[in-house]
């Protein structure tokens, strides 16, 4: 199994509109063979003294995959490359991290 964190920074103000592009893609996700968890996250609110927030325009993608080559096609994927075009304006910047349990 391997772990993605996706940290997902949009334009100012432009955070929803890319939220709404993203769940309407979850279901064609989760369908995927290999595709143990997929879903977005943000910031707590309201914030406990501990918590380091990310900001109004952050979200994370926590996904889990069953291989490296499942996440490879979900990168390929069709669905993947329309939600792309919808919001590679809103994008400002993005992070990936793939990881292994340790």
């Amino acid at each position: 199994m391997i772990h993605v964190i996706a940290i997902i920074t949009a334009k100012p103000g432009q955070r929803e509109s890319i939220l709404t592009h993203f769940r309407a893609n979850v279901p064609a996700v989760r369908a995927e063979k290999g595709c143990i968890e997929y879903g977005a996250a943000v910031d707590l609110d309201p914030a406990l003294k501990f918590q380091t927030a990310f900001g109004p325009d952050t979200f994370v993608v926590v996904e889990k995959w069953e291989s490296p080559d499942a996440l490879k096609a979900h990168a390929a994927a069709p669905h993947m490359a329309a939600y792309a075009a919808k919001t590679r304006d809103s994008i400002a910047s993005r992070a990936i991290h793939i990881l292994q349990p340790a």
